[in-house]
Protein backbone atom coordinates (compact mmCIF):
# COMPACT_ATOMS: atom_id res chain seq x y z
CA UNK A 1 0.00 0.00 0.00
CA UNK A 2 1.84 3.40 -0.90
CA UNK A 3 0.71 5.85 1.22
CA UNK A 4 2.63 9.18 2.97
CA UNK A 5 4.30 9.61 5.83
CA UNK A 6 1.92 11.98 7.69
CA UNK A 7 -0.73 8.92 6.45
CA UNK A 8 2.16 6.16 8.30
CA UNK A 9 1.71 8.39 11.10
CA UNK A 10 -1.87 8.83 11.42
CA UNK A 11 -2.71 5.19 10.75
CA UNK A 12 0.16 3.79 13.27
CA UNK A 13 -1.55 6.63 15.82
CA UNK A 14 -5.47 5.13 14.71
CA UNK A 15 -3.74 1.35 15.53
CA UNK A 16 -2.38 2.11 19.15
CA UNK A 17 -5.56 3.53 19.59
CA UNK A 18 -7.59 0.50 18.37
CA UNK A 19 -5.51 -2.07 19.87
CA UNK A 20 -5.03 -1.21 23.31
CA UNK A 21 -7.62 0.83 25.62
CA UNK A 22 -5.36 2.00 28.10
CA UNK A 23 -3.69 4.49 25.10
CA UNK A 24 -4.55 7.65 24.23
CA UNK A 25 -3.83 11.05 22.69
CA UNK A 26 -2.80 13.93 24.43
CA UNK A 27 -1.95 17.46 23.31
CA UNK A 28 -2.28 20.79 21.81
CA UNK A 29 -4.89 20.78 18.66
CA UNK A 30 -4.51 17.00 18.49
CA UNK A 31 -8.57 16.81 18.81
CA UNK A 32 -10.83 19.52 17.61
CA UNK A 33 -8.15 20.67 15.25
CA UNK A 34 -6.90 17.67 13.56
CA UNK A 35 -3.19 17.93 15.01
CA UNK A 36 -0.69 21.00 13.63
CA UNK A 37 0.30 18.93 11.02
CA UNK A 38 -2.94 16.91 10.17
CA UNK A 39 -1.44 13.66 11.92
CA UNK A 40 -3.84 13.39 14.21
CA UNK A 41 -6.85 14.54 11.94
CA UNK A 42 -10.48 12.36 12.43
CA UNK A 43 -9.51 10.34 15.49
CA UNK A 44 -11.31 12.96 17.48
CA UNK A 45 -14.26 11.31 16.08
CA UNK A 46 -13.45 8.06 15.96
CA UNK A 47 -12.11 7.80 19.14
CA UNK A 48 -13.97 10.43 21.15
CA UNK A 49 -12.50 13.32 23.52
CA UNK A 50 -11.52 10.71 25.93
CA UNK A 51 -9.27 9.18 24.22
CA UNK A 52 -7.89 12.36 22.38
CA UNK A 53 -7.64 15.01 24.61
CA UNK A 54 -6.84 18.62 23.73
CA UNK A 55 -4.69 19.93 26.38
CA UNK A 56 -3.95 23.39 27.33
CA UNK A 57 -0.82 25.58 26.12
CA UNK A 58 1.14 23.99 28.84
CA UNK A 59 3.76 21.89 27.92
CA UNK A 60 5.22 21.54 31.58
CA UNK A 61 1.45 20.47 33.01
CA UNK A 62 0.59 17.85 30.01
CA UNK A 63 3.80 16.29 30.14
CA UNK A 64 3.61 16.00 33.74
CA UNK A 65 0.07 14.54 33.60
CA UNK A 66 1.44 12.09 30.99
CA UNK A 67 3.77 10.87 33.17
CA UNK A 68 1.59 10.39 35.75
CA UNK A 69 -1.10 8.65 33.71
CA UNK A 70 1.65 6.17 32.68
CA UNK A 71 2.65 5.62 36.42
CA UNK A 72 -0.81 5.13 37.01
CA UNK A 73 -1.05 2.34 34.41
CA UNK A 74 -2.27 4.06 31.08
CA UNK A 75 -0.34 4.05 28.11
CA UNK A 76 -0.24 7.83 27.33
CA UNK A 77 1.12 9.19 23.69
CA UNK A 78 1.70 12.88 24.38
CA UNK A 79 2.39 15.36 21.38
CA UNK A 80 4.41 18.55 21.85
CA UNK A 81 3.58 20.53 18.67
CA UNK A 82 7.30 21.13 18.08
CA UNK A 83 10.81 19.95 19.55
CA UNK A 84 11.82 23.83 20.36
CA UNK A 85 8.39 23.66 22.69
CA UNK A 86 9.94 20.65 24.31
CA UNK A 87 11.95 22.99 25.96
CA UNK A 88 9.44 23.95 28.47
CA UNK A 89 8.83 19.90 29.76
CA UNK A 90 12.39 19.78 30.16
CA UNK A 91 12.48 19.36 33.79
CA UNK A 92 9.47 16.85 33.45
CA UNK A 93 11.31 14.64 30.46
CA UNK A 94 15.07 14.88 31.79
CA UNK A 95 14.30 14.96 36.12
CA UNK A 96 11.36 12.77 36.19
CA UNK A 97 10.39 10.37 33.14
CA UNK A 98 13.80 9.60 32.55
CA UNK A 99 14.96 8.82 36.54
CA UNK A 100 11.69 7.29 37.91
CA UNK A 101 12.71 3.81 37.42
CA UNK A 102 16.20 4.11 39.05
CA UNK A 103 15.34 6.44 41.75
CA UNK A 104 12.65 4.00 42.68
CA UNK A 105 14.81 0.68 42.15
CA UNK A 106 12.56 -0.53 39.29
CA UNK A 107 9.46 -0.05 41.39
CA UNK A 108 8.02 1.87 38.69
CA UNK A 109 8.00 2.49 34.89
CA UNK A 110 6.77 5.24 33.15
CA UNK A 111 5.34 3.64 29.48
CA UNK A 112 4.83 7.39 28.36
CA UNK A 113 5.50 8.07 24.78
CA UNK A 114 6.09 11.95 23.75
CA UNK A 115 5.85 12.45 20.15
CA UNK A 116 7.38 15.87 18.44
CA UNK A 117 8.03 17.62 15.70
CA UNK A 118 11.38 18.47 14.64
CA UNK A 119 14.17 19.52 12.00
CA UNK A 120 14.19 22.71 9.59
CA UNK A 121 13.47 22.72 5.97
CA UNK A 122 9.73 24.61 5.57
CA UNK A 123 10.84 28.00 6.09
CA UNK A 124 9.65 27.95 9.62
CA UNK A 125 12.45 30.15 10.84
CA UNK A 126 14.59 30.08 13.55
CA UNK A 127 12.52 29.21 16.57
CA UNK A 128 10.70 26.42 14.78
CA UNK A 129 13.35 24.44 13.20
CA UNK A 130 15.92 22.46 15.80
CA UNK A 131 16.75 19.56 15.93
CA UNK A 132 17.37 18.50 19.82
CA UNK A 133 17.48 14.80 18.87
CA UNK A 134 20.92 14.91 19.79
CA UNK A 135 20.51 16.60 23.21
CA UNK A 136 18.23 14.15 24.54
CA UNK A 137 20.14 11.11 22.70
CA UNK A 138 22.80 12.35 25.76
CA UNK A 139 20.33 11.16 28.26
CA UNK A 140 20.26 7.56 30.30
CA UNK A 141 17.04 6.60 31.08
CA UNK A 142 14.88 7.31 27.60
CA UNK A 143 14.96 6.18 24.27
CA UNK A 144 15.07 8.07 21.05
CA UNK A 145 13.25 6.82 17.53
CA UNK A 146 13.73 8.93 14.58
CA UNK A 147 11.88 7.05 11.82
CA UNK A 148 12.93 8.56 8.13
CA UNK A 149 10.69 5.76 6.15
CA UNK A 150 7.40 5.19 5.95
CA UNK A 151 7.71 1.56 7.36
CA UNK A 152 9.06 3.55 10.10
CA UNK A 153 6.60 6.57 10.73
CA UNK A 154 3.69 3.64 10.74
CA UNK A 155 5.73 1.27 13.22
CA UNK A 156 7.79 3.06 15.55
CA UNK A 157 5.12 4.31 17.87
CA UNK A 158 3.83 0.46 18.65
CA UNK A 159 7.12 -0.47 18.88
CA UNK A 160 7.54 2.26 21.64
CA UNK A 161 4.13 1.39 23.64
CA UNK A 162 5.27 -1.65 23.83
CA UNK A 163 8.74 -0.86 25.28
CA UNK A 164 7.73 0.22 29.19
CA UNK A 165 10.22 2.74 29.16
CA UNK A 166 10.03 6.47 27.73
CA UNK A 167 10.48 6.78 24.19
CA UNK A 168 10.99 10.14 22.44
CA UNK A 169 9.51 10.02 18.62
CA UNK A 170 10.82 12.44 16.64
CA UNK A 171 8.47 12.92 13.36
CA UNK A 172 9.59 15.07 10.18
CA UNK A 173 7.71 17.65 8.63
CA UNK A 174 10.13 17.65 5.74
CA UNK A 175 9.36 14.53 4.93
CA UNK A 176 5.14 14.59 5.72
CA UNK A 177 4.73 14.45 1.75
CA UNK A 178 7.20 12.26 0.77
CA UNK A 179 5.25 8.72 -0.04
CA UNK A 180 6.35 5.05 -0.55
CA UNK A 181 4.97 1.14 0.03
CA UNK A 182 3.59 0.33 3.67
CA UNK A 183 4.98 -3.14 4.16
CA UNK A 184 4.48 -5.64 6.87
CA UNK A 185 8.08 -5.25 8.16
CA UNK A 186 8.08 -5.48 12.22
CA UNK A 187 9.73 -2.78 13.45
CA UNK A 188 11.76 -2.21 16.64
CA UNK A 189 13.34 0.78 18.32
CA UNK A 190 16.82 -1.14 19.09
CA UNK A 191 18.57 -1.31 15.70
CA UNK A 192 20.05 0.65 12.75
CA UNK A 193 19.13 -0.50 9.45
CA UNK A 194 21.34 -0.54 5.76
CA UNK A 195 19.55 1.34 3.49
CA UNK A 196 21.52 0.70 0.70
CA UNK A 197 24.71 -1.66 -0.06
CA UNK A 198 27.57 -0.45 -1.26
CA UNK A 199 31.71 -1.34 -0.79
CA UNK A 200 33.58 2.03 -0.95
CA UNK A 201 32.23 4.46 2.28
CA UNK A 202 29.77 4.34 4.91
CA UNK A 203 27.39 6.99 4.97
CA UNK A 204 25.55 7.18 8.50
CA UNK A 205 22.05 9.12 8.38
CA UNK A 206 19.12 9.64 10.36
CA UNK A 207 15.88 11.30 10.16
CA UNK A 208 15.50 13.90 7.51
CA UNK A 209 19.06 12.99 6.23
CA UNK A 210 18.40 9.79 5.22
CA UNK A 211 16.87 10.30 1.61
CA UNK A 212 20.02 13.71 1.16
CA UNK A 213 22.15 10.83 2.16
CA UNK A 214 20.54 8.29 -0.18
CA UNK A 215 20.43 10.93 -3.46
CA UNK A 216 24.01 11.76 -2.58
CA UNK A 217 24.97 7.71 -2.82
CA UNK A 218 23.20 7.58 -6.14
CA UNK A 219 25.02 10.35 -7.57
CA UNK A 220 28.41 8.74 -6.42
CA UNK A 221 27.24 5.82 -7.85
CA UNK A 222 27.72 7.75 -11.33
CA UNK A 223 31.10 8.90 -10.43
CA UNK A 224 32.21 4.76 -9.87
CA UNK A 225 32.10 5.68 -5.85
CA UNK A 226 29.52 2.53 -4.53
CA UNK A 227 28.43 3.99 -1.27
CA UNK A 228 26.62 2.34 1.80
CA UNK A 229 23.85 4.12 3.77
CA UNK A 230 23.28 3.31 7.00
CA UNK A 231 20.02 4.79 8.85
CA UNK A 232 20.39 5.14 12.61
CA UNK A 233 16.40 5.06 13.09
CA UNK A 234 17.30 4.92 17.18
CA UNK A 235 19.24 7.55 18.41
CA UNK A 236 19.50 6.14 22.19
CA UNK A 237 20.44 3.23 22.41
CA UNK A 238 22.87 3.64 19.18
CA UNK A 239 23.37 0.70 17.42
CA UNK A 240 26.88 0.73 16.77
CA UNK A 241 27.12 -2.95 15.43
CA UNK A 242 25.08 -1.88 12.04
CA UNK A 243 27.45 1.11 11.88
CA UNK A 244 31.01 -0.40 12.43
CA UNK A 245 29.84 -3.69 10.70
CA UNK A 246 29.66 -1.56 7.57
CA UNK A 247 32.84 0.75 8.32
CA UNK A 248 35.09 -2.38 8.48
CA UNK A 249 33.31 -3.47 5.16
CA UNK A 250 33.77 0.32 3.26
CA UNK A 251 36.93 1.61 4.97
CA UNK A 252 35.69 5.18 4.88
CA UNK A 253 32.60 6.64 6.55
CA UNK A 254 30.70 10.18 6.70
CA UNK A 255 28.47 11.46 9.53
CA UNK A 256 25.57 13.39 8.29
CA UNK A 257 24.17 14.90 11.02
CA UNK A 258 20.73 17.54 11.15
CA UNK A 259 21.64 19.20 14.41
CA UNK A 260 24.76 20.93 14.89
CA UNK A 261 28.50 20.22 14.59
CA UNK A 262 29.71 21.59 18.13
CA UNK A 263 28.77 19.12 20.77
CA UNK A 264 26.90 17.15 18.05
CA UNK A 265 25.64 13.93 17.38
CA UNK A 266 28.11 13.21 14.62
CA UNK A 267 30.58 13.88 17.01
CA UNK A 268 29.84 10.71 19.49
CA UNK A 269 29.35 8.89 16.11
CA UNK A 270 33.04 9.70 15.21
CA UNK A 271 34.82 9.12 18.69
CA UNK A 272 33.07 5.35 19.21
CA UNK A 273 34.26 4.99 15.26
CA UNK A 274 37.50 5.98 15.66
CA UNK A 275 37.78 4.02 19.34
CA UNK A 276 36.19 0.90 17.77
CA UNK A 277 37.84 0.56 14.21
CA UNK A 278 40.69 3.18 14.09
CA UNK A 279 42.59 0.51 12.11
CA UNK A 280 40.05 -0.81 9.95
CA UNK A 281 40.05 3.19 8.53
CA UNK A 282 41.74 4.54 4.89
CA UNK A 283 41.09 7.95 6.00
CA UNK A 284 39.94 9.81 9.04
CA UNK A 285 36.10 9.81 9.59
CA UNK A 286 34.31 12.91 8.14
CA UNK A 287 31.21 14.68 8.90
CA UNK A 288 28.21 17.12 7.50
CA UNK A 289 25.64 19.15 9.93
CA UNK A 290 23.85 22.10 9.56
CA UNK A 291 25.68 25.43 9.93
CA UNK A 292 26.19 26.84 13.01
CA UNK A 293 23.70 29.35 12.72
CA UNK A 294 20.15 29.59 14.07
CA UNK A 295 18.19 28.66 11.00
CA UNK A 296 17.51 31.59 8.60
CA UNK A 297 13.37 32.16 7.22
CA UNK A 298 14.51 32.75 3.46
CA UNK A 299 14.29 29.15 1.79
CA UNK A 300 17.96 30.06 0.00
CA UNK A 301 19.49 30.44 3.32
CA UNK A 302 18.05 28.01 5.03
CA UNK A 303 18.89 25.34 2.35
CA UNK A 304 22.37 26.73 2.17
CA UNK A 305 22.53 25.91 6.49
CA UNK A 306 21.11 22.59 6.18
CA UNK A 307 22.82 19.06 5.28
CA UNK A 308 22.25 18.61 1.30
CA UNK A 309 23.15 15.87 -0.80
CA UNK A 310 25.96 18.07 -2.84
CA UNK A 311 27.81 18.77 0.59
CA UNK A 312 27.81 14.71 1.21
CA UNK A 313 28.64 14.19 -2.03
CA UNK A 314 31.76 16.93 -1.30
CA UNK A 315 32.45 15.39 1.69
CA UNK A 316 32.99 11.51 0.32
CA UNK A 317 35.24 12.88 -2.11
CA UNK A 318 37.44 14.22 -0.14
CA UNK A 319 38.11 11.38 1.20
CA UNK A 320 39.62 9.61 -1.45
CA UNK A 321 42.17 12.68 -2.47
Amino acid sequence: MKITYREALRLGLREALARDERVFLMGEDVGRYGGTYAVSKGLLAEFGPERVRDAPLSELAFVGAGIGAALGGMRPIVEVMTVNFSLLPLDQIVNTAAILRHMSGGQFAVPLVIRMATGAGRQLAAQHSHSFEGWYAHIPGIKIAAPATIDDAHGMLGAALADGNPVLVFEYPALFETTGELSAEAIDIAHAKVRRQGTRVTLVAYGNCVPKALQAADRLAEEGINAEVVDLRVLRPLDMDTVLASVRKTRRAVVVDDGWRSGGLSAEIMARVMEQAFYDLDAPVARVCREEVPIPYARHLEEAALPQADKIVAAVKGLFQ
